[in-house]
């Protein structure tokens, strides 16, 4: 038996939009682990290049956006007759279009439709979806490794994963009243995925993270991905509620003396 013990299992799997997304290196390690996962996509575009990158898998379409959407998700699966052991959560979104503002300019508009989809949609999924969850299911969402970090290029996101990360005790706490399903986190450090690119100076911020970090390189998708998968297993059922931080140790770093010295220099 697999120490992960994913054989045969059922997992649905949120945001894998491309190769270099955390969601679909999540898929490519359950599949190495004979897991069965159900991808969920934004729309059929993106459904288009899912299967391309997974041809064997089951593919549905629901915009988080839509509550409509995500009531016919939840009847278009139950209709599969399955009870998934798990769910990863890995959607986010903010609208940079109006580039860079200091975050007591950040528009309404973009607040609320950013909170609507990092956040508010895992307890819209969650309630949707409870019915087709075993009682011991894993859920997991991707958060980001500080919320506490003023970053400005990163914005209003901050506070929004914050809402995010307090948000898996208050669904662990409701979801106790009828079941073990439990509620956890994965986050990593800067990753250079095709959604990171779109954030203004975020380059620059992956870099200065790769000169920070003790072993002088970025946090990989593949790890966080691996961190994601451990806490989707029934390995980690102790684990609840919580934030697994995955950053190469960035954190224990930033007074490094060749970091301070570039600086000052």
């Amino acid at each position: 038996m697999s120490f992960l013990q994913l054989k045969n299992k059922h997992f649905l799997v949120f945001g894998v939009a491309n190769k270099k997304s955390v969601a679909s290196a999540v898929v490519r390690i359950l599949l190495e682990e004979d897991a069965e996962p159900v991808l969920v996509v934004k729309d059929g575009e993106i459904a288009q290049r899912a299967a391309k990158l997974f041809p064997d898998t089951s593919i549905f379409c629901c915009d988080v956006e839509q509550e409509d959407q995500i009531a016919r998700l939840a009847a278009d699966l139950a209709e599969e007759n399955i009870l998934f052991d798990g769910l990863l959560h890995s959607i986010a979104f903010a609208d940079f279009s109006e580039g860079l503002k200091p975050f007591h300019e950040t528009p309404k508009r973009a607040f609320f439709q950013a909170m609507d989809i990092s956040c508010f949609s895992l307890i819209s999924l969650a309630r949707a979806l409870a019915p087709l969850l075993k009682k011991d299911a894993s859920v997991v969402t991707v958060s980001i490794s500080t919320t506490r970090m003023a970053s400005e290029n990163y914005g209003y996101m901050a506070p929004i994963k914050a809402a995010l990360d307090s948000s898996l005790a208050f669904l662990t706490k409701s979801f106790s009243e009828f079941s073990e399903i439990r509620f956890n986190a994965v986050a990593p450090g800067l990753l250079k995925t095709s959604a990171s690119a779109g954030i203004p100076g975020y380059l620059d911020s992956y870099l200065f993270a790769e000169q920070t970090i003790p072993r002088r390189r970025a946090v990989a998708t593949d790890e966080a991905a691996a961190a994601a998968v451990f806490l989707l297993s029934p390995v980690s059922s102790g684990i609840v509620a919580q934030k697994i931080v995955v950053d190469a140790g960035m954190e224990i770093n930033f007074f490094n003396k060749e970091t301070i010295r570039k600086a000052v220099d």
